[in-house]
């Protein structure tokens, strides 16, 4: 269960990020730029999400759920970090945060 706190943290960490730059993307002057910023902050929390109340139970076949989610994570960061803001190089990082995260769960 050690191991599924460290990675819980880093999904905890990511999901707040992902939710705070999808709505501050909202705010800004050109929204129709940050589309798919907005869109991938979403499902990459909604992923973070599905995986940290899997990882709550004690249920066993999660490896491609957590892969899945690192992928998702990856696109999420490289998609936030081509944006200036600073709410999406915040998130960008803890996108790569959580990715590797996930690839040393698999470890």
């Amino acid at each position: 269960m050690m191991r599924n706190s460290e990675l819980i943290s880093a999904l905890g960490n990511c999901i707040n990020h992902c939710n705070y730059c999808a709505d501050a993307c909202l705010e800004e002057e050109n929204v129709k730029m940050m589309v798919n910023c907005i869109r991938t902050d979403r499902v990459c929390a909604e992923v973070c999400s599905t995986l940290s109340q899997v990882l709550a139970t004690k249920f066993e076949d999660v490896d491609d759920l957590v892969r899945y989610c690192q992928k998702v994570c990856n696109s999420c960061a490289d998609e936030c970090s081509q944006h200036d803001h600073k709410h999406c190089q915040d998130c960008a990082e803890a996108c790569r945060k959580c990715a590797e995260a996930c690839e040393s769960y698999l470890a």
